[in-house]
């Protein structure tokens, strides 16, 4: 079974360096080839997936298979972002993994209730995060059948 990359582009939205590093790390010890897209804010997130600004470029910023979106993020929520994302016709179907530090129900139904996909907590050791994306890893991009976008 092949559980290495297809090349399909992941969109990592999160702003704390320390947490994209570990990311980075996990998915590299995990075996993922996935090119990982990084914006730092919910601004930018929305700008990527619209393809504006300097995100134009969709053979640079190419539309991503996967979102893993942190909740507590600058000038846009995360909540803000799965917001937008599922009012926008073309890409409202992509598939959307919370992984954030938050483990508040409020938190949980809320972003359930906007179209999360899942729901992860970011775990302290290293190694449960490498388990974790190796599990997302086998979900969404291996086994999981992946919706048409830019239908409605």
């Amino acid at each position: 079974m092949n559980t290495l990359s297809t090349g399909e582009t992941i969109l990592l939205v999160e702003d704390n360096p320390q947490d994209i590093l570990l990311v980075q790390r996990a998915f590299r010890k995990a075996g993922i080839t996935n090119p990982l897209q990084v914006v730092h804010d919910g601004d930018a997130a929305v700008l990527y997936l619209s393809g504006e600004s300097s995100y134009s470029d969709r053979s640079l910023y190419p539309l991503p298979v996967l979102i893993l979106l942190d909740l507590k993020l600058p000038r846009r929520s995360g909540a803000e972002v799965l917001t937008w994302l599922r009012q926008q016709p073309g890409i409202k179907r992509l598939p959307v993994v919370v992984l954030t530090a938050s483990q508040e129900y409020t938190d949980v139904n809320h972003l359930y209730d906007l179209g999360a996909n899942a729901y992860m907590v970011k775990p302290v050791a290293f190694d449960n995060l490498v388990e974790i994306v190796t599990i997302i890893n086998q979900h969404w991009l291996v086994f999981n059948q992946k919706p048409e976008l830019g239908t409605s």
